[in-house]
């Protein structure tokens, strides 16, 4: 069911940390803030007091305020079983990654999405940098041919002290989940891009490092990085490498049978490069372009907004899809697909990088 008429949709965030990305968006995108919900009550209070909205502590007090839609930036393993207390509850819904925390927990919620009728939003941003949306509109128009290897790369080393203000104490989910979890910044972009899922995934892992202070300093007690390699639905290969290993940044690489798409790894990396081979490419075509892309809508409001634009398209996105009635691409399928696959290749680390069949999420559910 669609929001029929232009008034605000009346959205609750639940975090009020990694959630205040989209509250500064909300506006802008359509959405009035109505209600937020937080169990750190210091930075809870403070937040409501700063943006004049109502707060809650409990979750289910949260849900029978009189929202529309609710954006779930809460810990890594509630997204799933909050999202189906929200479709529940009757609201739409956004949920930061990753969709599901277990295989079970991604039938069940597809299974929600299906009977509630509710719009399903997955917040994986990094498909929407300026970059990311050129190289999916080059592709779809067919400029480098049909994908056969891509790489995705989201490496993001932090000083320990840093670590520990973010995720502080033994129960935080940063803390304890396997270091292949936290795979969708670096898979879903390639997914994006060229419109295909993985069906079969090895995982490795490069162990914990003794000698990183950046490791020992800190409550977390887990591999230095993950590298995922599936294979994709149309036969490609895909390669997925994410941890703290030197070298912060974010890399994607298409390579199809007609030529090559990347991000600069150097300079600056917003850039985007195409490569033909001089004796195939057409003869008004340059052999290499390298260009910086900018958004092909909203840019000043993108630019100003985390994650490179990201978290304001994901919110775009998501109202677009509530006014229209319409899924959005991000959907509770694309979602689980990029969340399972990380689970699944924990599961192959432990068996010797065993390759891993990924279950059609449509036929299981």
């Amino acid at each position: 069911m669609n929001h029929q008429d232009n008034r605000p949709i009346r959205l609750g965030v639940v975090g009020a940390g990694r959630g205040r990305s989209y509250m500064n968006v909300s506006e802008a995108v359509g959405f009035e803030l109505v209600a937020i919900c937080d169990t750190w009550e210091e930075k809870l209070e403070r937040v409501g007091r700063e943006l004049n909205v109502t707060t809650y502590n409990d979750y289910d007090r949260f849900l029978q305020h009189d929202t529309d839609a609710v954006v779930l930036c809460n810990f890594f393993h509630q997204h799933a079983p909050f999202a189906e207390k929200a479709f529940s509850a009757g609201k739409h819904v956004m949920s930061e990654c990753a969709a599901c925390h277990t295989l079970a927990e991604g039938v069940s919620l597809a299974r929600a999405v299906e009977h509630s009728g509710k719009i399903y939003m997955f917040a994986e941003n990094y498909p929407y940098s300026a970059y990311n949306q050129e190289m999916r509109r080059r592709y779809q128009a067919g400029e480098i041919g049909n994908f056969k290897y891509g790489e995705g790369e989201y490496v993001h080393p932090d000083p320990a002290e840093v670590k520990l203000a973010r995720s502080c104490g033994w129960d935080h989910w940063r803390n304890w989940i396997p270091s292949t979890y936290y795979c969708t910044h670096s898979i879903a972009p390639v997914m994006y891009i060229t419109d295909t899922r993985p069906v079969k995934v090895n995982g490795f892992v490069v162990p914990y490092d003794t000698d990183d202070p950046t490791q020992t300093r800190h409550a977390k007690r887990s591999d230095t990085c993950a590298i995922i390699i599936c294979r994709m639905d149309n036969e490609a290969v895909m390669k997925s490498l994410h941890g703290a290993l030197r070298g912060h940044g974010n890399y994607v690489r298409i390579h199809g049978n007609k030529g090559l798409m990347e991000n600069c790894r150097h300079g600056d990396k917003g850039r985007l490069r195409i490569w033909r081979e001089p004796w195939e490419k057409e003869a008004d075509q340059p052999t290499e372009e390298v260009y910086k892309p900018g958004f092909a809508v909203a840019a000043d409001l993108a630019a100003k907004t985390g994650h490179g634009g990201g978290d304001f398209f994901t919110s775009y996105h998501f109202a677009q899809a509530i006014r229209t009635g319409e899924q959005p691409y991000l959907d509770v399928y694309r979602g689980i697909d990029m969340s399972v696959v990380g689970i699944l290749a924990w599961q192959s680390a432990l068996n010797d990088s065993a390759p891993i069949k990924v279950p059609d999420r449509k036929s299981v559910v």
